[in-house]
């Protein structure tokens, strides 16, 4: 009998539910008593695993993957997105809270969400209406995050409009006003200064700082207006082709990594990557050469801005 006990004491709760048959005519608990275990044995049941939850940071490369394929999404719409292609419980107030730490918001006119501060002053937009025929008439800058395997960071690049060339850019694990400072200052080093300079409404552009070098040059300051992210198209265009076309693809591990696989794409796209609207020439053909393009008029129609 001893012998069985202990073959029954091996035996898993699945196991001796099949041995307790309540059909026979005999009590479970009778039952259990004979079988020398306790009726708790035979009723437990497994609780199923539970579901991990994301991490902030594997939440975010989830973010940033569906924003860059649907910028006109909204945190509820990406939400819903990365339940549907992960089965995770994503709480939409989670996503819109990072989508603000990460500078994202969806493209379309809405009430502004951007993380503006409301002690700097905010410029006007002045490129609507006007006609973009040559280099260094307008430049733009703005700033994305960047998923690296151990944490992210943010990328901030200085473009110009007519020949989408990148002027400078900076990568950092912070998003602050300085690296943005640095960017803009390189430009101007390398390329003397534009005539508009267009950003959004963001902190690190409408610091005094960042502000005052553009006065220190004579440029004239444009910024978005509330919700318009298309008013900086072409900036918002260049994040998605970095994104898709290097970030994704090479899964950089850390900052030192990223710099580094970055600045040989960006040489990659200014020289030799071809541009559908230069007529397949490269930025850097364009800029040294401007009638190698066409001009670009700033309207409201952001269908011919795109396709211009």
């Amino acid at each position: 009998m001893s012998g069985s006990k202990k073959n029954l004491n091996s035996c898993s709760g699945s196991e001796l539910k099949k041995l307790a048959d309540p059909e026979i005519g005999i009590s479970v608990r009778r039952q259990c008593d004979l079988l020398g275990v306790g009726r708790s044995t035979v009723y437990y049941e497994p609780e199923a695993p539970k579901q991990r939850s994301l991490s902030d940071k594997e939440l975010m490369d989830l973010i940033d993957a569906q924003y860059s394929q649907t910028p006109f999404y909204g945190s509820r719409r990406i939400a819903k997105a990365i339940r549907l292609q992960t089965s995770f419980k994503i709480n939409r107030k989670r996503v819109q809270r990072l989508m603000r730490g990460m500078g994202l918001e969806a493209i379309y006119p809405k009430p502004n969400t951007s993380k503006a501060n409301k002690a700097n002053m905010i410029y006007p937009y002045l490129l609507r209406g006007l006609v973009i025929d040559t280099p260094n008439k307008v430049w733009a800058t703005d700033i994305t995050y960047v998923r690296l395997e151990h944490g992210f960071a943010y990328l901030v690049a200085v473009i110009d409009w007519y020949s989408r060339k990148v002027l400078s850019w900076r990568l950092s694990n912070t998003m602050d006003t300085a690296f943005c400072i640095e960017a803009l200052e390189e430009a101007i080093r390398t390329y003397g200064p534009p005539e508009y300079f267009n950003t959004d409404q963001g902190a690190q552009f409408t610091a005094k700082s960042f502000v005052n070098v553009l006065k220190k040059h004579s440029i004239k300051i444009s910024m978005d207006g509330k919700g318009r992210a298309l008013d900086n198209v072409f900036t918002e265009r260049l994040w998605r082709t970095i994104k898709y076309e290097n970030i994704f693809i090479k899964g950089y591990e850390g900052l030192l990594e990223a710099t580094k696989g970055l600045e040989e794409y960006i040489e990659f796209y200014n020289s030799v990557r071809l541009h559908s609207s230069h007529n397949y020439e490269t930025p850097d053909a364009v800029y040294c050469t401007p009638s190698l393009s066409v001009p670009i008029s700033i309207t409201n129609n952001y269908t011919e801005v795109l396709a211009a």
